[in-house]
C-alpha cells in the first residue's frame, strides 16, 4: 500500500462525502450564497470542492507512481476505477437533481464501462491500452463541465452564456469520439478474440 495507491483510495473515499452534500438538504446550513441573480447552496459549493479535490489526485497519484517507479497491479486496477466511480457518482447525482441530461449521463458512464472492458481483454493477452491523446482531452472536458454545473455556470452566468449545458454536450460528444477512437486503434484485441 504506497503512496500512490494511498491517494486513489482518498479518491474513492471522498465519492460518498461529496455525494452526501450534494444529495442531502442539511437544515442547519445557512442561506444560499447570492451575488445579485447568482444564488449557489452551501452544500453544492463543498461538493464542487471535494469533486474538484477529488479530480486533481488523479493527476497526482499517476505521477507520484511513474517518477518514483511505484507502480503495482493494485494500482493499474484502482486507478481508472476511482475514476469511473468519481465520474459516474456525480453524474448520476446531477441527473437526480435535474441538473444533467440524463441521456449525457448515459452516454458517458456506458462509454466508460465499454473502454473499461476493452481494456480487460487487453489484460488477457498481457497488453496495457494506454490513456490516448482524446481520453485525456475527455477527462478535462468533463471535470470543467462537471464544475460548472455543480456551481450553476459559475462565473459565465454573470454574462448570460450557459456554459455549463454548452461544456456538457462537449464532454459527450469527444466522450463518444475518444472511446470510437480506442476501439478503432485496438480492433486486432477484438478481432482477436472473436476468432
Amino acid at each position: 500500500m504506497n503512496l500512490p495507491n494511498r491517494i486513489t483510495i482518498a479518491r474513492i473515499c471522498l465519492i460518498p462525502i461529496m455525494m452526501l452534500f450534494l444529495l442531502v438538504n442539511f437544515s442547519f446550513y445557512p442561506e444560499p450564497l447570492h451575488w445579485g441573480s447568482f444564488q449557489l447552496s452551501v452544500n453544492h459549493l463543498i461538493a464542487a470542492i471535494i469533486f474538484l479535490l477529488a479530480a486533481s489526485t488523479d493527476g497526482i497519484d499517476g505521477y507520484i507512481a511513474r517518477k518514483y517507479n511505484m507502480v503495482t497491479n493494485l494500482g493499474k486496477l484502482l486507478d481508472p476505477l476511482a475514476d469511473k466511480l468519481l465520474i459516474s457518482a456525480v453524474l448520476i447525482s446531477l441527473v437526480e437533481l435535474g441538473r444533467c441530461d440524463s441521456l449525457i449521463a448515459v452516454i458517458i458512464i456506458s462509454r466508460e464501462f465499454a473502454v473499461t472492458g476493452l481494456r480487460q481483454v487487453a489484460l488477457l493477452d498481457g497488453k496495457v491500452v494506454a490513456a490516448s491523446k482524446w481520453g485525456k482531452i475527455k477527462t478535462v472536458v468533463q471535470i470543467v463541465a462537471i464544475s460548472l454545473l455543480l456551481l450553476n455556470n459559475f462565473p459565465f452566468q454573470f454574462v448570460g452564456i450557459p456554459f455549463d449545458d454548452i461544456a456538457i454536450w462537449a464532454a459527450a460528444l469527444i466522450t463518444i469520439y475518444s472511446g470510437i477512437d480506442y476501439f478503432v486503434k485496438n480492433k486486432e484485441l477484438l478481432l482477436a478474440h472473436n476468432a
